[in-house]
């Protein structure tokens, strides 16, 4: 069903949503009723914000699309209208609830209107366009989560997050480093966890104790990267060509 509004017909998306441009043309095109003034207005502003508590999860109320338009819910799509005039408000419910009505279409008389057919397929290619600027926007991530599926479980020293990630150990550490992952104290000579990164469930500290040949005791603390930690990083440092060898089986004493 195609929701036609003076005359104009409004795009719509596999989400259900329609083009905000479309329904601008459809109540004239002034320049004074562009989308762009109505989506700065603070009442405007509060409403997406309302969409996005009540709204249906992982589908945003508002979404622009590269060379497709804006498309917004119907929410939007009537509030919009009243911001224009009370008529074209009016033109719009009478519309959609005329879209919602009518008797779903003959095939067969669809397929023997060109005019029906032209609509069809703009709006299918349309949707392939959408579809597959998700999946590119999707792609980083997809291949991010696909570097550590496999090490899911349990925790890893920096070597061997390094491996699994494969980027260079050294270049993992400053990273750690230089994004407060990680610290050394003053004369200290191992690295600790910020606390933050600790909380967050990011990185954890593995503490082993032991005594010496003199009969004193010993501690050691490393830091290890939990499987959640791996996850962020994956998504954060990019890999660099560093093809890893197998992991080891056990721990390891120093990170």
């Amino acid at each position: 069903m195609n929701l036609v509004i003076a005359g104009v017909p409004i795009r719509a998306d596999a989400e259900g949503r329609y083009c905000l441009n479309d329904l601008h043309r459809a109540a004239g095109g002034e320049k004074r009723h562009q989308p762009s003034d109505w989506l700065r207005i603070q009442q405007t502003q509060d409403l997406i914000a309302e969409l996005a508590i009540a709204g249906i999860p992982g589908i945003p109320g508002i979404e622009s699309k590269q060379g497709l338009g804006t498309y917004v819910a119907k929410e939007l799509v009537y509030a919009y209208a009243m911001w224009i005039s009370a008529a074209f408000h009016l033109k719009v419910i009478r519309a959609y609830d005329a879209m919602v009505t009518q008797p779903t279409a003959d095939p067969m008389t669809i397929l023997s209107d060109p005019a029906a057919m032209r609509g069809l397929l703009l709006t299918y290619t349309e949707k392939v366009i959408a579809l597959k600027e998700t999946l590119a926007e999707q792609a980083p991530k997809v291949e991010a989560l696909d570097r550590i599926a496999t090490y899911s479980d349990g925790s890893f020293c920096i070597r061997d997050a390094a491996k699994n990630l494969q980027i260079q150990e050294k270049v993992l550490r400053q990273w750690l480093s230089e994004h407060d992952w990680i610290y050394r104290r003053p004369m200290g000579s191992g690295w600790l966890a910020y606390s933050e990164k600790l909380k967050a469930g990011l990185l954890e500290h593995k503490i082993t104790t032991g005594t010496k040949a003199d009969g004193s005791a010993w501690t050691d603390t490393q830091v290890r990267v939990t499987a959640k930690g791996m996850a962020k990083l994956a998504l954060l440092v990019p890999p660099t060509g560093f093809v890893p060898p197998a992991r080891d089986a056990g721990p390891r004493p120093h990170a």
